[in-house]
């Protein structure tokens, strides 16, 4: 079966019904995720199926340990025959490793799910994550920020996340901006 085709039903499953805005924000973050395959090439496929996955671990059936990158990453790990690339990116998206360490989850993160070595790919990643909003629309990144710390609060594990990797994840969306301007020209 097609990669994309599986991470869409897999996604659609776990998120349709019980989580119907994350399925919508799922499905905006891989439609971005396609508007990139010309800085990715080969790995456009492995781009759009862990835009699709990247939230897997927030359904209900999966959630563990409520750190949804690591909830899933472990399902697919676990569950699934998916290949360690993917495993790998859904485990880290957007500076997911900070996210951990407030939770008190880095090391079980690093251990289990060593970051890829393919830095373009990462920021690719997050890129779609942080320019979609939880309703799958596409927004600028200060705005997805601003629009996390809203829902969760300042002084939430999640606002406390995001307020440490608000430099690097504005840094990663330049980057990839960058890029797409030198195709578009």
């Amino acid at each position: 079966m097609d990669l994309t085709v599986w991470a869409h039903d897999l996604a659609e499953s776990l998120l349709a019904e019980p989580l119907p805005r994350r399925w919508s924000h799922s499905q905006g973050v891989a439609a971005k995720a396609g508007a990139l395959a010309e800085i990715l090439g080969a790995d456009a496929e492995l781009l759009w199926s862990a835009a699709m996955l990247h939230d897997i671990g927030y359904a209900p059936t999966l959630a563990v340990t409520g750190f949804h990158p690591l909830d899933g990453a472990r399902h697919l790990r676990d569950q699934t025959a998916a290949d360690d690339r993917l495993v790998r990116l859904v485990a880290n998206h957007s500076c997911a490793v900070l996210e951990a360490e407030e939770r008190g989850l880095r090391e079980q993160l690093e251990d289990e799910f060593p970051v890829l070595d393919h830095p373009a790919l990462v920021d690719a990643l997050a890129y779609c994550d942080m320019t979609t909003t939880p309703d799958g629309k596409p927004t600028t990144v200060d705005a997805r920020l601003a629009e996390i710390l809203g829902r969760y609060g300042l002084d939430s594990i999640v606002g406390r996340f995001i307020r440490r990797a608000d430099p690097a994840l504005c840094a990663t969306v330049h980057r990839v901006e960058g890029r797409l301007a030198t195709v578009d020209k």
